[in-house]
């Protein structure tokens, strides 16, 4: 009997466990579907094939090398760990055997990804007798090999950050490869959606027109987890029809599912306890057993926090390796390179991560995932299950709720999350901010035709503007770039702004860079007294320097983390579609001013408050869109003020939380303001705004969706246990007064009489 299946055996048996399940499912193993190695594969690549001990292909894996043969671009959809890779390295390799001048991209939306793809391919094509020149191009590639790669990589590896700010300005340092560019490996496609999608987009905008320029028409091979609409979105990056494959051929092994909602501690104000605290406790108990476990969580505090928690509860003696580590954004490439290979190993027992080991790169034969919190959608949940169990038997799965309603729809309507298929992923290539940075970014790269599409778009009417901000100069119908600036250089793909803020620790000797943030999260997580967490160490923000975008921290030692708060005024500037009727709906576009006005300590493990402090920085403004709802004149009949304003609070509580279900976005991507007599309808008026400069199409697709969206709303406050409101539905009683939830639900049957 294997260490993870005693462990699940115990838990069947104890009451006590089993009393915070609410779904326990079996997924079932599977067998594979298996085909020959199609006519056209190189004879060589299958004899380096078949010496890997692959005699045969997945049936969705001959499928895609077909489509890509007869110049279909081509998208596979199949779940974690099915030999997505070979999809795209066998028709690349192959065409470099046939034709050693042919060229191929490939697009991973992280650097530790790019690194993982090139050791697989390099593996693949150790035992060909044709010389394969493969290498990652990222920021971390020494500068005596830049130039090497671009003369003579056959395939180059890279990511949409460094394409953007570092390939596509200086192609004609690339003319190898973009005059025989054949293929285009667009990997992790589901990744690219909301404001990274709509740069992505662009990117690819501005790639298609450099390579026509240089006469080469490549083929796209793009990979994705499971999504409701993957040709769809494929479609919309690279603004050409696509073949879409999504039969799986790979076999499955069993996988335990768990849904486990920790138990009440206060079942009048609906407390549970914390998911932090019960994730820990699983987890320990996972890795004490030898079980090597990977645990999400949905922050890099979250990280931090919990790595603290497991390490304490090992009771090392001094100097002893615990053997369990952190991993997300921030960490130098290093840290991660030796994280990834010592789960590789087997020498890390356990793994505490944000969403960045989501992705496919290979860190081994992983037995279990706990989930600490829902990863915000369907899809993402199966991505991180599927972390777990990639080449074992039976492997566990576990989410373990929060009290946020959103995770207490999940856990408690297990046949919504196993029942329906995983949401569509959206992006606006076309927002405008994001839009006209990236013709800027075009114009540098290669003078702009008069009349010209990009893409697909018309952009006569942003030439003329940029033209007449003096930023393009027109002559004989055509726009050329004449600012001294690099545009590319002031643009992140990451965020609709420009701006990161570093992060500097000066308690060393020498004062180093340990981690960013962008501008619009610095006032949050990087205010001055704020405890910023790195690798499990505590530092205290000494300054922060808005102007320069520098936060000065020092290491200490302290039992507490911080949590800011953030108060939001909105004004509507237009409206782009309304429907009038018993409530009043619209979407349109609004200016936002952000300002963080105080901060909490919270104490470890307890999770009390220490107590509070001011933070002096000035307001953020932003335009994006929102979608709103008001309610007329004597739609709410004699309800009282104070409860609508009740009402309207508890609404802006759990919206955005059920809206994140409908738009596979983070709960973060959507902010919601409500106003008793808002200045533009002059009713009681609840918003539902994109947290982003611009917006990327998130209202509009609530504006279009709500009635599915608040019927989801009603069921997470009504089948809530509690009686007065709680952190589970609308936000704690003490916030939404004391019919909180009774006027939530009254405001919700008006609108969805």
């Amino acid at each position: 009997m294997s260490n993870l299946t005693e462990v699940l055996q115990h838990w069947q048996e104890d009451p006590a466990f089993l009393s915070n399940v609410t779904c326990w499912k079996v997924v079932p193993g599977a067998d594979g579907k298996y085909l020959d190695f199609p006519e056209s594969l190189n004879p060589r690549l299958k004899t380096a094939l078949q010496k890997r001990g692959i005699g045969k292909l997945y049936s969705h894996q001959a499928a895609a090398i077909e489509a890509v043969e007869q110049d279909n671009h081509t998208v596979v959809v199949t779940p974690t760990a099915s030999g997505k890779t070979l999809c795209y390295n066998l028709p690349v390799v192959s065409s470099v055997i046939k034709n050693p001048a042919s060229r191929a991209l490939y697009l991973f939306p992280t650097k530790a990804l790019s690194q993982d793809q090139v050791a697989e391919l390099r593996e693949l094509t150790s035992d060909l007798d044709t010389p394969l020149n493969c290498h990652t191009y990222d920021g971390d590639t020494e500068a005596g090999l830049r130039q090497g790669i671009r003369r003579s990589g056959h395939i180059v590896v890279t990511n949409p950050d460094m394409l953007h700010s570092a390939i596509l300005p200086h192609h004609t340092k690339w003319v190898q490869l973009f005059q025989n560019l054949q293929y285009i490996v667009v990997d992790e496609m589901h990744q690219y959606r909301g404001v990274f999608g709509s740069h992505v987009a662009n990117v690819i905008r501005r790639l298609k027109r450099i390579c026509a320029f240089y006469g080469s028409y490549p083929r796209f091979i793009m990979c994705s987890a499971t999504i409701a609409n993957p040709g769809e979105l494929a479609e919309m990056l690279i603004q050409e029809p696509v073949k879409v494959i999504t039969e799986n051929g790979a076999p499955q092994a069993e996988k335990h599912f768990i849904l486990y909602n920790p138990p009440l501690v206060n079942p009048e104000l609906g407390l549970r306890r914390s998911s932090l605290l019960e994730a820990q406790q699983i987890a320990s108990g996972l890795i004490k057993k030898g079980i090597q476990t990977i645990i999400f969580t949905r922050s890099r505090l979250g990280v931090e926090v919990l790595l603290t928690y497991l390490r304490q509860g090992l009771k090392l003696k001094t100097g002893e390796d615990s053997g369990i580590r952190g991993y997300r954004g921030g960490y130098l490439p290093r840290e991660r390179r030796a994280i990834e290979q010592g789960l590789r190993e087997g020498s890390i027992k356990g793994v505490v991560s944000t969403n960045a080991l989501e992705l496919g790169i290979d860190i081994g034969a992983l037995d279990a995932c706990v989930m600490t919190g829902y990863p915000g959608s369907i899809a993402s949940t199966w991505q991180q299950a599927g972390r777990s169990g990639r080449r074992s038997g039976s492997s566990l799965a576990m989410l373990v709720a929060n009290s946020e309603p959103l995770n207490q729809y999940i856990v408690s309507n297990p046949d919504y999350f196993f029942g329906r298929s995983p949401e569509r992923a959206l992006a606006d290539p076309d927002n405008l901010i994001i839009l006209t940075n990236h013709l800027r970014c075009a114009a540098f790269e290669l003078p702009f035709e008069e009349g010209e599409l990009f893409g697909q778009t018309e952009v006569s009417e942003l030439l003329g503007f940029l033209a007449e901000q003096d930023v393009l100069y027109e002559n004989d119908g055509r726009y050329h770039w004449m600012e001294d600036s690099y545009p590319a250089e002031e643009i992140s793909l990451r965020s609709a702004t420009r701006e990161n803020v570093v992060i500097i620790d000066i308690s060393r000797p020498s004062p180093q860079v340990i981690g960013e943030v962008d501008r619009f999260s610095a006032p949050m997580l990087v205010h001055e007294e704020a405890i910023y967490m790195h690798a499990g160490t505590q530092y205290q923000v000494e300054k922060l320097d808005f102007a320069e975008k520098k936060a000065y921290v020092r290491r200490v030692d302290v039992n507490y983390y911080t949590d800011a708060n953030l108060s939001v005024d909105l004004k509507i500037l237009d409206a782009f579609e309304e429907e009038n009727g018993p409530v009043n709906l619209a979407w349109g576009e609004v200016r936002i001013n952000a300002l963080v006005s105080m901060f909490k300590k919270i104490r470890f493990n307890t999770h009390e408050n220490l107590g509070a402090g001011p933070v002096d920085l000035p307001e953020t403004e932003m335009h994006t869109s929102a979608f709103w709802l008001s309610f007329p004149p004597g739609s709410l009949g004699a309800m009282p003020l104070s409860e609508i304003q009740a009402g309207l609070i508890g609404l802006a509580s759990v919206i955005p939380q059920a809206a994140a279900l409908y738009l596979m976005s983070d709960p973060r991507d959507l902010r919601a303001v409500s106003q008793v007599k808002a200045p533009f309808t002059e009713l009681p008026t609840l918003y539902l705004y994109d947290n982003f400069p611009g917006g990327v199409g998130y209202s509009r697709e609530i504006f279009r969706n709500y009635r599915e969206i608040l019927k989801s709303v009603r069921k997470v406050i009504t089948e809530c246990r509690c009686s007065q409101g709680c952190p589970s539905c609308i936000g704690p009683a003490f916030r939404n007064g004391e019919n909180g939830k009774q006027s939530a639900l009254r405001l919700l049957g008006v609108i969805l009489k």
